[in-house]
């Protein structure tokens, strides 16, 4: 295996067309309708497009970070694209500390617009009545579960100072709209979303959803 001994940036058209990626496939599914819900996309996009910038573009955390550290750098050279992977070059450039950081960051990635995609295609079918089956039987909003799954992928891959930082507040953005959805979800279908609610977690899924669910929810829509 054969890594670039050079200077992997400046490579705008690989960030705007990854920026474009994730914006079409994350839209596809996740497409706002309210005000509430383009501000939480539009802080995501903005996460987005500051993380590519500095995994394609301009390496503003590795030069904060060289320059901060010095000798003390833990590679020798942290501009080629591998070790620009931080928890790689905190291994000292390690081929399979890399090759961990992206099975386990790529797995997560493709795993959360799966989960995204079958939680669009269950509340898109069900035409504004309550959804409760397949994965709705596990976690009650699995369209934010699943892009929380791509915000850690993606900061499994490529942690950036920006990133790091803003990636609390994209959390709290999204559970706060869950949070504003459910009481709305509560006034039209009373007690019934009440009971779903104590049953199924929010986000992460208990072991015991995934081995008994009550048979009101487990059988058909409501």
């Amino acid at each position: 295996m054969h890594f670039s001994d050079g200077f992997d940036y400046n490579m705008w058209p690989a960030a705007i067309l990854s920026i474009g990626l994730v914006f079409f496939f994350v839209g596809s599914y996740m497409l706002p309708t309210r005000r509430r819900e383009w501000r939480s996309m539009g802080l995501f996009a903005a996460w987005i497009v500051a993380l590519f910038t500095e995994m394609y573009g301009i390496p503003l955390t590795i030069y904060a970070l060289t320059a901060l550290l010095g000798r003390a750098y833990p590679v020798l050279n942290p501009f080629t694209h591998q070790n620009g992977h931080l928890l790689v070059a905190l291994a000292g450039g390690s081929y399979l500390v890399w090759a961990l950081v992206m099975l386990v960051s790529s797995v997560l990635f493709w795993a959360g617009f799966v989960v995204i995609a079958r939680g669009w295609r269950l509340i898109h079918q069900a035409q504004r009545n309550l959804v409760t089956e397949g994965i709705y039987r596990y976690v009650r909003h699995p369209q934010y579960s699943g892009l929380f799954m791509i915000i850690i992928a993606l900061l499994i891959q490529w942690p950036t100072i920006i990133s790091v930082l803003m990636a609390p507040v994209l959390f709290w953005s999204y559970i706060r709209l869950a949070r504003r959805e459910e009481a709305e979800m509560e006034l039209q279908f009373g007690e019934v979303y009440c009971t779903y609610k104590t049953q199924v977690p929010a986000f992460i899924p208990r072991w015991s959803n995934f081995r008994l669910i009550d048979s009101q929810f487990s059988d058909k829509s409501i």
